[in-house]
């Protein structure tokens, strides 16, 4: 029986998610055991185009993007979207509210018309994916147990439930208490909390619960004398692109 093809791709990004599936294997060289990897820029040098999974690291944030993203896809069976730029857009959609012509002017001065750009996407905005890892970086566990599933033929789940649960469980004093402004309340758990536990509050890089509720968010900081602006500025590091998305939607409904 053959092993299942699977290769590791980049867009933008720092590459740091595909450093963490590095040091994943390290501990759990068990899977190479039942793997073959023929596509992995930051592991080895050989490079093949017969693949079942694909795992993409990085946003799409040109148009070449989206041609190479597509015939990813062709070939996948199965495609993952791999950390927060994948998953969200990352930080490169920080640009996505200003002016692109003066972001691009702004990096790249009198040689800006050289680089082709547009506003950074998640490549689920492109392609259908099958799942995606959060987080900034992502987590090496999760990326294991995620491998593991996909193997057995299940389709991985990441609980929809939001960072607060696991302070709790954690017995972690709130942040709030401390007097600083945490994404808790409307992000995406599964990290174990690791920000709030060493007493920084979350900046949500795992993304936002499926229905966040933002008034609530917005009252939980007036109750603690905390400032939603402080809040919002830390949402510009990893949610630009959903906050933008969840604005069209609230404003196509009239609210």
């Amino acid at each position: 029986m053959s092993k299942p093809k699977i290769a590791f791709f980049d867009f933008t990004s720092c590459e740091g998610c595909q450093l963490t599936v590095i040091d994943a294997l390290q501990t759990n060289i068990e899977l190479l055991d039942v793997v073959e990897i023929v596509q992995f820029r930051e592991a080895m040098s050989e490079k093949g185009e017969d693949y079942q999974i694909a795992f993409v690291e990085g946003s799409c944030t040109r148009p070449s993007d989206e041609t190479r993203l597509k015939k990813i896809r062709e070939q996948a069976a199965m495609v993952v979207a791999l950390g927060a730029c994948a998953h969200l857009g990352g930080v490169n959609a920080i640009r996505n509210r200003q002016e692109l012509d003066d972001v691009r002017q702004y990096v790249y001065g009198d040689k800006a018309e050289w680089f082709e750009t547009y506003p950074a996407r998640p490549i689920s905005a492109v392609i259908p994916v099958e799942a995606a890892i959060p987080g900034c970086p992502i987590d090496r566990d999760e990326f294991v147990m995620v491998v593991k599933q996909l193997l057995q033929g299940r389709s991985p789940v990441i609980p929809d439930q939001p960072l607060c649960v696991e302070c709790k469980l954690k017995g972690n004093v709130c942040v709030y208490l401390r007097g600083k402004t945490c994404l808790g309340p409307i992000t995406l758990g599964g990290c174990d909390a690791i920000c709030p536990t060493y007493g920084d509050g979350c900046e949500g890089c795992r993304g936002l619960i499926s229905k966040p509720n933002i008034e609530s968010l917005k009252n939980a900081l007036e109750e603690h004398g905390l400032s939603f602006e402080e809040a919002q500025a830390k949402m510009t590091m990893f949610l630009n692109y959903q906050m933008m998305e969840l604005e069209k939607e609230t404003a196509g409904n009239g609210k």
